[in-house]
C-alpha cells in the first residue's frame, strides 16, 4: 500500500512539473460549449429537459449553450416554459435547427424566436406558428356557440402574434414576418429566413456554427452585453436525464391510455381473485401513472368523465356478465377518448388505428363472455327447485298423500296423489317451497343405489 502511495505521488509530481500548475486551469479558461438537443414533440418532458440543462450549463459556467431544434411543434404551456427559462439564462443561447432535413415548426418558431442567436442548416424550414384551437367547431351546435368559439379562436391568435412579435421585437428580428408565421400558417426555408432578418446566420454543423458565432455580441437580459467566444471551445452534450426519458414516453397520450387500460384491468382482476396481489399492485401502479399523464397534458373533463363512466361500467361487466352494460361500457369508453384531448398538437394526437384495435379487443372480450351467458342461460338448471324436476327419489316412509324422499343423499318431504310403499322408486316432478311433489316413474326399473 505504501508502494502505490509512492507511485502515485510520484505521478502527481512528474505531471505538475511537465505541465506546470496552469494547466489544470486551462480548460476552465477557455470555457465550455453546451449542447441541448430537442427532437421530436414539445411536451413536459422537454421543458424540463431544458430547464434542467439551463442549470446544468450555469453549474458548470458554460459559455454558450446551443439548442438544436428538429420538432413539429408540440404543447403551448411547454414552449411558454421553454422561452421563459430562455429568457431569463444568464447564458447566451443559440438556436439551431438542424440537421438537414429537420425544422422548428409551430411552438419550435417561438423558442428560436427567443434564443440569442438564431441559426439554421441547409435544407431546413421553420414556421407555420398557428395556435391549433382548443376544441373545435362541433356538428348541430347553435350559431351562437359557433360564433363563440370563432372569438375565442380569434383571441388565441392575437395572443399568440403579441406573444411572438415581443420576441422578435426583443431580439431584434422580423416581427411582421412571425405575424404572418402564426396568422397564415407560412413557412420558410434557411435561406430565405436569412434574407427575411428571421435568423442571424445558416451553418451547415455544428463546429461551423460555433465558429460563426465568435465574437458577436448579444444583449442579455439582467446581464447586459455579452460578447460570445466560442472558437475552439470544447463541446458538451447534455443528454436527458432517465427520469424525463421516462416522462416523455408516459405523456404520449396512447401510452397513457394504456397503462389506465392496464391498471383498470388488473385491480379487476384483483378484486375477483383476492390474494392474488401481483395484479393489484401492477394496476395501481399503472393507474397512477396513467393519471399523473394525464394530468400534464391538456385533457377535456368531460371526455375524462366518460372515460370513467366507461372503466365502471366495464367493471361492473366484467363481475355481473349481461352484455347490455358491457356495450354501453365500450361507447362510453370511445367517446370519451374521442374528446378526452381538447388539444391535439403534432405528436400528441390519439392513434384512431389504436382506439379501434382497443374497442375490438373489448368488444372480443365482451362477446366471449356474452356468448358463455347465453350458453349458460341454455342449460338446464343446477341447483334450487327446477334443478329437482325429473331426478329419482326411494320412499322413506309415506303416509296418505305425504311423506319422506330420498334424492341425492337427502331427506325431503313430499307429496303425490297416490299411495307409494316404503323403499319404491318415484320421479320427481316439481318444487314447492320445500316439498317436492313425485309420482310413478315411467321407468320402474330405477336403481335404487343412485338415491344413495
Amino acid at each position: 500500500m505504501t508502494r502505490a502511495s509512492f507511485i502515485a505521488a510520484l505521478v502527481a509530481t512528474f505531471w505538475i512539473a511537465v505541465l506546470g500548475p496552469a494547466s489544470a486551469t486551462d480548460n476552465s479558461d477557455a470555457g465550455l460549449a453546451v449542447s441541448v438537443a430537442i427532437d421530436g414533440p414539445i411536451g413536459p418532458a422537454t421543458a424540463r429537459y431544458v430547464s434542467e440543462a439551463l442549470t446544468t450549463a450555469r453549474e458548470r459556467h458554460a459559455t454558450v449553450i446551443v439548442l438544436r431544434l428538429n420538432t413539429p411543434g408540440g404543447l403551448v404551456e411547454s414552449m411558454r416554459d421553454i422561452v421563459a427559462d430562455l429568457l431569463a439564462s444568464p447564458i447566451p443561447v443559440v438556436g439551431y435547427v438542424a440537421p438537414s432535413g429537420g425544422r422548428a415548426a409551430s411552438a419550435g418558431t417561438y423558442i428560436l424566436y427567443a434564443t440569442h442567436v438564431a441559426a439554421m442548416a441547409p435544407g431546413t424550414n421553420l414556421g407555420a406558428a398557428t395556435p391549433v384551437q382548443v376544441g373545435g367547431p362541433v356538428p348541430g351546435l347553435p350559431d351562437g356557440d359557433k360564433k363563440d368559439d370563432d372569438v375565442m379562436a380569434h383571441k388565441m391568435v392575437n395572443d399568440a402574434v403579441a406573444f411572438i412579435r415581443s420576441l422578435a421585437e426583443l431580439r431584434g428580428r422580423n416581427a411582421d414576418w412571425a405575424e404572418k408565421a402564426v396568422r397564415d400558417g407560412v413557412s420558410l426555408s434557411a435561406s430565405a429566413a436569412l434574407q427575411a432578418g428571421v435568423i442571424e446566420l445558416i451553418a451547415s454543423d455544428q463546429r461551423e456554427l460555433l465558429e460563426k458565432i465568435d465574437g458577436r455580441t448579444v444583449n442579455i437580459v439582467g446581464v447586459g452585453r455579452v460578447d460570445i467566444l466560442t472558437r475552439n471551445l470544447p463541446v458538451e452534450p447534455i443528454e436527458p436525464a432517465p427520469l424525463i426519458r421516462f416522462l416523455s414516453i408516459i405523456t404520449n397520450p396512447n401510452v397513457a391510455i394504456i397503462l389506465m387500460l392496464i391498471g383498470v384491468y388488473g385491480v379487476i382482476f384483483e378484486l375477483s381473485n383476492p390474494g392474488a396481489v401481483a395484479p393489484g399492485v401492477i394496476g395501481a401502479i399503472c393507474l397512477t401513472i396513467g393519471f399523473y399523464a394525464l394530468n400534464l397534458l391538456p385533457i377535456n373533463y368531460f371526455g375524462l368523465a366518460l372515460v370513467l363512466l366507461g372503466v365502471v361500467l366495464l367493471t361492473v361487466e366484467a363481475f355481473h356478465p349481461t352484455m347490455v352494460v358491457g356495450l354501453g361500457g365500450l361507447a362510453s369508453f370511445i367517446l370519451g377518448l374521442a374528446t378526452l384531448f381538447r388539444v391535439e398538437p403534432p405528436g400528441f394526437e390519439v392513434s384512431w388505428i389504436f382506439v379501434a384495435a382497443i374497442a375490438a379487443m373489448i368488444f372480443s372480450l365482451i362477446a366471449f363472455v356474452g356468448r358463455g351467458l347465453i350458453a349458460a342461460r341454455r342449460l338446464p338448471a343446477r341447483v334450487g327447485g327446477p334443478a329437482m324436476r325429473g331426478l329419482s327419489a326411494e320412499i322413506l316412509d309415506w303416509r296418505g298423500r305425504a311423506g319422506h324422499v330420498l334424492v341425492r343423499g337427502e331427506r325431503w318431504r313430499a307429496q303425490g296423489e297416490e299411495t307409494f310403499d316404503k323403499g319404491q322408486a318415484v320421479e320427481v316432478t316439481n318444487c314447492q317451497g320445500l316439498t317436492l311433489l313425485v309420482q310413478r316413474p315411467a321407468n320402474l326399473t330405477a336403481n335404487i343405489g343412485e338415491f344413495r
